[in-house]
Formats: C-alpha cells, sequence, structure tokens
C-alpha cells in the first residue's frame, strides 16, 4: 500500500508539474495560430478569382512561344498564373530545357516537389488541429485534482478557481483545432487546385502529333 500511495503521489506531482508548461503551450499555439490565420488571409487576399479562361490563355501563348524556342516569353505568359513563389518557381522549371532530352522527368520531379512543399506548408495547421484539442484536454484534467482535493477539504474557493481555469484552457484548445481544421481544410483545396493547374500547364506543353 505505501509503495502503491507513494506512486499515486508522484504521479499527482508530475501532473501539476506540467500545470504551467501545458497552460503556455495553449497559449503559444494560439499565438501561432494567430499568425497562421494572418498568413492565410493574405494568401486568399493574393490569390483573389481563379479564371480556367486565363490559364488556358497563358497555356496557349507559353507553347507558341517554346515552339518559337523563346522560353523567357514562355515564362512571361505562365507567370500570371502563379498564386505563390513556390508556384512562380515551379512554373519556371516546367518551360526551362524544353525540348532537351529528359525534360518530361524533370517536369514530374518539379510538380513532385511542389506537392512536397505544399504539405510542408499544410503541416502547420494539420499539427495545430492535433495539439489545441491535446493541450485543452490536458489543461482540463490537470487542474481537477487540485479542485477534488480542494472539494475534500471544503475549500470552495480552490475548487472553483481550478475548475474556472479547466474549462477556459478546454474551451482555448477546442478554438484552436477548430479554426486551424477550418484553415486546413480551405488550404487543401487550394493546393489541389495549384497542382492541378500545373498539371494541365505540363500537359498543354507537351508536344503534339498535330503540331
Amino acid at each position: 500500500m505505501i509503495a502503491v500511495s507513494g506512486i499515486e503521489d508522484l504521479l499527482f506531482h508530475l501532473a501539476n508539474a506540467l500545470r504551467v508548461p501545458v497552460f503556455a503551450a495553449a497559449l503559444a499555439a494560439l499565438a501561432f495560430l494567430l499568425f497562421d490565420l494572418g498568413a492565410f488571409l493574405v494568401e486568399l487576399f493574393r490569390r483573389g478569382s481563379r479564371d480556367g479562361e486565363r490559364v488556358e490563355q497563358a497555356t496557349v501563348s507559353a507553347r507558341q512561344a517554346l515552339e518559337h524556342r523563346d522560353a523567357p516569353s514562355a515564362e512571361r505568359a505562365l507567370l500570371p498564373l502563379a498564386t505563390s513563389a513556390q508556384m512562380a518557381d515551379t512554373l519556371s522549371k516546367l518551360v526551362s530545357h524544353h525540348g532537351e532530352r529528359g525534360v518530361d522527368d524533370r517536369r514530374a520531379k518539379a510538380l513532385a516537389d511542389f506537392d512536397l512543399g505544399s504539405l510542408r506548408k499544410l503541416e502547420r495547421s494539420r499539427m495545430l488541429v492535433r495539439f489545441g484539442p491535446a493541450l485543452g484536454l490536458m489543461g482540463t484534467l490537470i487542474p481537477l485534482s487540485p479542485a477534488l482535493d480542494g472539494l475534500a477539504k471544503g475549500n470552495v474557493a480552490q475548487l472553483s478557481e481550478n475548475l474556472r481555469v479547466a474549462f477556459s484552457v478546454t474551451v482555448l484548445g477546442l478554438l484552436i483545432g477548430a479554426v486551424a481544421f477550418s484553415i486546413s481544410l480551405v488550404r487543401d483545396r487550394l493546393y489541389a487546385q495549384d497542382l492541378s493547374d500545373l498539371e494541365y500547364v505540363v500537359a498543354a506543353l507537351e508536344p503534339r502529333e498535330d503540331g
């Protein structure tokens, strides 16, 4: 019994030792979420509305330029399609080395690198989707031990204070998870559309038998 009691006390003290780090991590996650939300809104503003006809016209112009071996003009024709610096760099890679041996492999590698870069951007939001509720749950359970201890001793003030903190961290964690999940969903769709446009550009730049 003494050994069991010692283990229980150890776990209790370990949980209490995590109180401040968990609360600090929850606040840091909130700050990071606000930063990510701001970056997301700026990204949406810069993108504007997508025009499928503009994509087609740009690829036609780029193809005509490449038929005359004018890679810089082709790159300038495709540049308005870029929604980010990463996409602009990928578009540049798609028109470079046109007509050279192994260009198909280079274009496939450029598309794969773009996809991996998009996944790295999504990791920030997806991590918050997990970390927000997890920190909220930890921040809820940790104050419950001293709250129950206060209840057992008849200390209503201690009970009330710990429950107030516990519920506040719960709300904060759920808010972080919900907003991050929304950002992740929209970004996933946007980056999938970007990849689709790049794949269309690659298909349009392929040499045709009737050309």
